[in-house]
């Protein structure tokens, strides 16, 4: 391990700190501040000559700032002689936009993608894309970690029986991921017909699958952002009699009014890992916050020792 060394910028450093104490290793000293004029300054504060260096840093807002600082960073160490830099990206930003839908728009993940390969990066490792194809706009490996087992393993704390719940996926986009939870959890399996009305607001109409009356129902999610659609959707769960309700997500982003929606919703229990930190000041008791640093620093160990990755989720 003494080849290996982990560093982090500024977006998450409580996460990087627990994925070292993981490995066993210090952090790695890293100078990152601003010119007066907002400009990012980046300074490597130890030799890397030589070394296989792990970046930590989720694209969570201030998406465009975390960007930056994670491509000077990347600049940095190529600079610097390291001999493979990966980027360590829980979260990944700009990730909504990764087709041509409509005219004159953007694929924002492809360019994303881009920047961060000709920036110097030689190897990628994300959580939970928001949809599987990303893995292929990048023309260097990638690998694809999956915070599910984690979830679930908490989730089983619970005690729940497998005939008295519902697997609920909040539109058709996440039945994949409802049939992951499901085959490790047992239960049911209910979809919820969501019609997106803008780009900020949707509107939960029909529910598919196996009643929810009398039973709990446990909605999963990759994202929550607002918390529009997985409320929304906890609200038609409720409307269908469902006894208790828990909510599942990898990235707790929480933007705009998310919490008070949370703690107004009829909710028992919001479950997030901590891929990005929870914004300063906000905070709730129907949250629940599980650390994937464990998997984190197992998927970073395996990469620096060239071990499978996949078999951490067989």
């Amino acid at each position: 391990m003494n080849a290996m060394k982990l560093f982090t910028g500024r977006a998450h450093p409580a996460l990087a700190r627990k994925i070292c104490e993981y490995l066993g290793l210090p952090l790695g000293r890293a100078l990152i501040g601003n010119f007066p004029d907002g400009e990012i300054s980046c300074k490597i504060d130890e030799d890397v000559r030589g070394r296989d260096v792990y970046i930590l840093q989720p694209t969570c807002p201030p998406v465009n700032d975390n960007l930056m600082e994670l491509l000077l960073m990347i600049d940095s160490f190529k600079r610097a002689s390291a001999e493979r830099i990966t980027a360590v990206m829980p979260y990944f930003g700009y990730a909504r936009q990764d087709r041509k839908d409509e005219g004159r728009v953007p694929i924002s993940a492809k360019l994303v993608a881009n920047l961060i390969t000709r920036a110097g990066a030689d190897r990628v490792v994300g959580m939970d894309l928001h949809t599987a194809q990303i893995q292929g706009f990048f023309d260097i490996p990638m690998d694809h970690l999956y915070s599910a087992p984690v979830i679930d393993a908490h989730l089983k704390t619970l005690g729940l029986n497998s005939d008295d719940f519902v697997v609920v996926s909040p539109d058709e986009g996440s039945i994949k991921r409802a049939l992951v939870h499901l085959s490790r959890l047992g239960g049911h399996l209910a979809i919820i017909d969501k019609r997106r009305t803008s780009a900020e607001n949707t509107k939960q109409a029909n529910v598919i699958g196996s009643g929810v009356e009398g039973k709990t129902a446990l909605i999963f999610d990759d994202l929550i952002s607002t918390g529009g659609s997985i409320c929304g959707a906890a609200e038609v769960m409720k409307a269908h009699g469902a006894k208790r309700i828990f909510l599942a997500a990898t990235h707790g982003l929480f933007c705009g009014s998310a919490f008070e929606r949370f703690e107004n919703s009829p909710i028992d229990g919001l479950f997030v890992t901590d891929t990005v930190p929870l914004p300063a000041g906000k905070e709730s008791s129907k949250i629940t916050v599980i650390s994937i640093a464990p998997l984190l620093g197992e998927a970073i160990k395996r990469i620096h020792r060239n071990e499978s990755v996949s078999r951490l989720f067989v």
